[in-house]
């Protein structure tokens, strides 16, 4: 996947005749839909494919994950409606020349109808196309824990990314959360939701080993969702993730962090420049996007196949 080029145009055209005639984006959820939409269906998937090609020659594997549970309220809407700025930032700016972008949604395996969708890397307007099927089912078990492993686990085993096979060069993946992961991936829940056959559990640190691998790996904690600026949860994530934990205070901000971060990560710009450009646009998120990025640098550097990044410490993560 990853083919056609990203128009602000045709956005902008489905998003006024969406208001015109009072249809939704997310318009599977909003007509009641309770059971996963077959183009994000991660059952039976072989792999979610970013692959260079003529048109993409030096592509770029961007996934973000975001919790439609309950906690996380508007979320999901807010990153659609944000979607130009993020693919404009990054294109237009020249943080990335070929993006392709994968748009996922994260529940709860324990409790869950839908707990995990997952839709393909794309670099065209199809991105709002897989926004509009989501799910957004509000669940969530209410103990503080989501099945962001579960969305780990396809990440690292489900997906092939031409960056990272061909040129030795992490993607990115976003987790957009406001709760803890599970201690675990459980076989049960794989073969369920994915249809893997696990013989055993695989501890929460060794699947965040493995993902980190093929993706830099960040976790957003927004504004807006239930336990935002939470100490538990961001102290959960830092002993997993180290730097990469981002707390942002404006939910409107997510879609700017994210298209910095990347052009941080890419060594394209400087904090400095990434906030010049937010001006340039016209957004209002500068002062919460160099609030939230002050600690992250460019600090991205090819990655043999095979290594991983080091973790050291001792938690009760794996206990969850």
């Amino acid at each position: 996947m990853g083919s056609g080029i990203w128009s602000t145009d045709v956005y902008d055209a489905a998003d006024r005749y969406r208001r015109a005639t009072g249809a939704s984006a997310f318009a599977y959820s909003d007509s009641g839909a309770s059971t996963v939409h077959s183009a994000l269906d991660p059952k039976g998937v072989g792999k979610r494919e970013s692959r260079d090609s003529d048109e993409h020659p030096d592509s770029v594997a961007i996934a973000v994950m975001f919790d439609v549970t309950g906690s996380m309220g508007s979320v999901p809407r807010v990153l659609q409606q944000k979607l130009p700025q993020l693919l404009g930032l990054l294109l237009r700016k020249g943080y990335v020349k070929d993006p392709q972008i994968l748009f996922g949604a994260i529940g709860d395996a324990t409790c869950d109808r839908v707990p995990l969708q997952v839709g393909q890397f794309e670099s065209d307007n199809r991105l709002d196309e897989d926004l509009g099927r989501f799910v957004l089912e509000g669940g969530g078990g209410g103990q503080m824990t989501e099945s962001y492993e579960l969305a780990m686990y396809f990440m690292a085993r489900h997906t092939s990314i031409d960056c990272y096979e061909k040129r030795g060069k992490r993607g990115y993946l976003f987790i957009i959360g406001d709760e803890q992961a599970y201690g675990r991936v459980k076989p049960g829940e794989v073969r369920d939701v994915i249809g893997d056959k696990l013989g055993e559990p695989i501890a929460l640190r060794a699947i965040v080993e493995e993902v980190r691998r093929m993706y830099d790996t960040y976790y957003i904690l927004p504004a807006g969702s239930s336990y935002a600026g939470n100490t538990t949860i961001l102290d959960f994530w830092k002993d997993l993730l180290g730097q990469n934990v981002i707390a942002l205070d404006d939910l409107d901000a997510v879609c700017e962090t994210i298209a910095l971060t990347v052009g941080l990560g890419e060594d394209t710009i400087d904090l400095d420049e990434g906030l010049d450009d937010l001006r340039d646009v016209g957004s209002t998120a500068t002062v919460s996007v160099g609030k939230a990025l002050a600690r992250i640098g460019g600090n991205r550097a090819p990655l043999a196949t095979g290594s991983a990044p080091t973790m050291t410490g001792t938690t009760a993560v794996e206990r969850l």
